[in-house]
């Protein structure tokens, strides 16, 4: 057994292509603490629905493009470098405002769970 699993994404450009324009990396790399998804969408997507959690909170990392994020009906702006926390009980959805393709991450995790960060969670080997 090692301590480490490994998978390729390929170019985030191509993602585009897997459904909904996502790769979800809990399967594919066995995560036992959050769910990680990377996301290129193209320019006029839009997530047809709002959507709240029971009890994980998310967070969404741009790393392409711009986009709106309505979170309990305020209009978040999102550009290339933002960042936003969404709690689990808040009704959120996103889109591409973009010209072209929106690529970002979102992190799920449960709410509070969070006991130890950073150095605080390392030790010198």
């Amino acid at each position: 057994m090692t301590n480490y699993k490994q998978t390729e994404l390929g170019k985030l450009d191509s993602i585009i292509n897997l459904e909904n324009g996502k790769a979800f990396l809990h399967d594919a790399l066995g995560l036992t603490s959050c769910e990680i998804s990377v996301n290129t969408v193209p320019k006029g997507f839009k997530v047809p629905f709002n959507h709240k959690h029971k009890q994980n909170e998310e967070v969404y990392i741009v790393l392409k493009g711009e986009g709106i994020i309505t979170i309990d009906g305020n209009k978040v702006n999102l550009r290339e470098g933002s960042a936003v926390k969404v709690a689990p009980k808040a009704s959120r959805t996103i889109e591409n405002t973009s010209d072209g393709d929106f690529q970002f991450i979102c992190v799920q995790a449960k709410s509070g769970s969070l006991e130890q960060f950073g150095l605080g969670d390392a030790e010198l080997c």
